[in-house]
């Protein structure tokens, strides 16, 4: 049975709270001379702690210290200040009851109607590379227990967690007081501040185990904040945002220079472009349509300028489908390669920086969105994925850096080890493929797409479409597949096209037919080993 304290009857209207005594306790100091000399001049008594009241004192306001309202000496090197029934029954009593109130006057306790508490500063002490004790000692107790006790009493007390509420707190007390829904608002930025700190603990926890060689961390920790709501999903009817995550290096941290707002679709592409051309260590470019490429390139030998016949060459293996697509290049975007995409309608490039000249050109196409990844632009190190009432972690499908010193350990089932150019399709193609989705075939010349099979639910259909795609491209051209041929239909319609080599993982039960096939029409064929499925 509920106790009478839960008896709505009970409870007195608290609209607008007047602030009389705030507690104030913050490792980010930002305006906080501003905010206590707006308290002063309010006639709030300001209580604190450490540092805080040092700096407040500092500037000649007056301040009560935690210890002289706990009557107990801050202790342990800080680490016990306000975890004290003199401080949280001051946050926690519900003042609309009357015998909450007449509980304080009996334990000579006064409330607190505003909280100002920041946390220590964890995730900047992780990011500066510190680690062990100190990283440690960065993790905080009271003030999490504080703001949490504040925003859980969001009726009575006035919770702010970041200098950015303060003008709107200022205003408020100016104003004869906090009102309920400001209040209600400022609780849910507190419970976001202080789960989105317990997550970073989490993870570097996880983090730690997992850099001492132990199993993937079997608690899981995002955090993300909504960069920008997006004016729909992959359709018009479904609701979308992008989220920001910490410590992210990627797609989403990227900065816009022109163009229209970025879609949904235009980030997924994006990415997907990004991955594409980033797995090539030569100058590289990758367009992708709906999250396949229509085309992959690398620069052709001796170019005068390498981005740009990187962008041609992708453009040429499927100009058609290309129409309307999102680039990615690897390198800087030069005033030759904006040239060349004058008359090419396209929806986003994205790459490391821009020649201004080319930059210039693309303001003439307004509609193009430009976008420039940060300084420190990486490749995930790890997958995520949701699945309904959860999600899937994986390490990311990345190649070696010395790749070409890997394929000298490919297994040569058939035909002879070509040197030169041929091996270098090879290795092109194989890189290549891990971008198309599975089932996943691509042919290539000069260390170019020339024909894509993708997204089939059967392997021989993918190489029918890569075929088709690459007409007469197809003689001499190399073929990758991203995994085993079950069959040995596939490399049939691929060698009846006038392919010279295939790479493939291999481990088929019939693996032994597809080889017998290869010797018969005196092709390579090279096993890896291992498959690059990308769904």
């Amino acid at each position: 049975m509920a106790g009478p304290s839960h008896d709505p009857s009970l409870y007195r209207d608290r609209d607008v709270v007047p602030v009389r005594r705030a507690l104030v306790s913050v490792s980010d100091k930002t305006d906080l001379l501003r905010l206590a000399e707006a308290l002063v001049a309010a006639g709030v008594e300001i209580v604190s702690t450490g540092s805080t009241a040092q700096t407040i004192r500092d500037a000649g306001y007056d301040v009560v210290d935690v210890s002289s309202v706990t009557g107990f000496p801050e202790s342990l090197d800080g680490r016990v200040k306000t975890l004290h029934p003199g401080v949280h029954a001051g946050l926690l009593a519900d003042l609309r009851l009357a015998h909450h109130e007449e509980q304080l006057t009996d334990l000579g306790i006064s409330p607190f109607e505003l909280v100002v508490v920041n946390l220590y500063p964890f995730v900047e002490t992780v990011a500066s590379g510190a680690s062990g004790d100190a990283v440690v000692e960065q993790i905080d107790i009271g003030g999490p227990a504080m703001v949490r006790a504040s925003a859980k009493n969001y009726a009575n007390v006035a919770i702010v967690v970041s200098p950015e509420s303060y003008p709107a707190i200022i205003e408020a007390i100016a104003a004869g007081g906090t009102s309920l829904a400001q209040r209600k608002e400022l609780a849910a930025r507190a419970f976001a501040h202080t789960a989105n700190y317990d997550r970073a603990v989490a993870t570097w926890f996880a983090d730690e185990t997992l850099a001492e060689g132990e199993q993937l961390p079997a608690h899981l920790t995002i955090k993300a904040e909504r960069l920008a709501t997006l004016r729909y999903g992959e359709n018009s009817h479904q609701r979308a945002a992008i989220y920001t995550r910490t410590g992210g290096h990627g797609i989403a941290q990227a900065l816009q220079l022109q163009g229209k707002e970025m879609s949904y679709n235009n980030y997924v592409d994006a990415d997907a472009a990004l991955r594409a051309a980033f797995d090539m260590v030569k100058p590289a470019v990758a367009i992708i349509k709906h999250a396949n490429p229509c085309g992959i390139a690398v620069s052709a030998p001796n170019a005068l300028d390498e981005i740009a016949s990187a962008h041609l060459r992708a453009h040429e293996c499927d100009p058609v489908s290309a129409f309307g697509g999102v680039i990615a290049a690897n390198r800087t975007v030069t005033l030759k390669m904006a040239e060349n995409l004058r008359d090419i309608f396209t929806e986003v490039i994205v790459a490391p920086a821009f020649e201004p000249e080319a930059l210039e050109l693309f303001r003439l196409k307004k509609n193009l969105r430009v976008l420039q990844l940060p300084a420190d632009w990486q490749q995930e190190r790890m997958d995520v994925r949701l699945v309904s009432g959860g999600l899937l972690l994986q390490d990311a499908d990345r190649f070696p850096d010395d790749i070409e010193s890997v394929a000298t350990d490919w297994e040569l089932v058939a035909g002879e080890r070509p040197a030169g150019e041929e091996m270098t399709n090879l290795i092109f193609a194989w890189k290549a493929c891990r971008a198309v989705k599975s089932n996943a075939i691509v042919l290539a010349k000069n260390s170019a797409t020339v024909g894509i099979g993708m997204g089939q639910v059967n392997r021989v259909d993918s190489c029918r479409l890569a075929v088709e795609r690459a007409g007469d491209r197809a003689v001499g051209s190399v073929a990758a597949s991203d995994a085993f041929f079950p069959f040995s239909d596939g490399p049939q319609v691929l060698l009846d096209a006038g392919v010279s080599a295939i790479v493939q993982p291999g481990g088929s039960v019939r693996d032994d037919e597809t080889i017998a096939l290869a010797r018969e029409r005196g092709v390579t064929m090279f096993f890896t080993g291992e498959r690059h499925f990308c769904h």
